[in-house]
């Protein structure tokens, strides 16, 4: 009984995980010309890492040791290591010596292009569960006859 539900777990794994990456994104969007934070440096674009979720248990007829997957968990938000970004800009309050800005390495186009596809996956765990409930539902039509 505990494996009909596996489904639905992996499914509910990869919502939350979605929503985080949507969350890390949105972040990195509102912070796109953030050109000093707390510790005066500019903004830099995070990553939502991700990884996957086994789940190991000894075979008591085999006597081997299996994994089975459970889903996709978060290990954490990283930053992200590419340079950033130098503008020119001269009135700027943050300019240099030599008018240019130190400005955070968020790309607008990128950030959403990658928040098109987080969408799109949260959808697709939203409709692999709508799916699951209607199977579970018919099951239980067809078991009240």
């Amino acid at each position: 009984m505990n494996n009909v539900f596996t489904g639905m777990r992996i499914s509910s794994s990869g919502l939350t995980a979605e929503r985080l990456r949507m969350d890390t994104i949105a972040s990195n969007i509102a912070n796109a010309t953030t050109t000093r934070g707390e510790k005066g440096q500019p903004y830099v674009r995070k990553i939502a890492v991700f990884q996957e979720n086994l789940q190991g248990e000894l075979d008591k007829a085999t006597g081997t040791y299996k994994k089975s997957f459970k889903g996709v968990k978060a290990v954490g938000i990283e930053d992200d290591t590419s340079p950033l970004r130098n503008v020119y800009d001269p009135a700027h309050p943050d300019a240099n010596a030599e008018g240019y800005v130190k400005m955070p390495n968020v790309n607008i186009l990128n950030e959403m292009a990658d928040m098109i596809a987080a969408t799109r996956a949260y959808e697709a765990n939203v409709n692999t569960i709508n799916a699951q409930k209607s199977m579970f539902s018919k099951a239980l039509e067809i078991g009240s006859r």
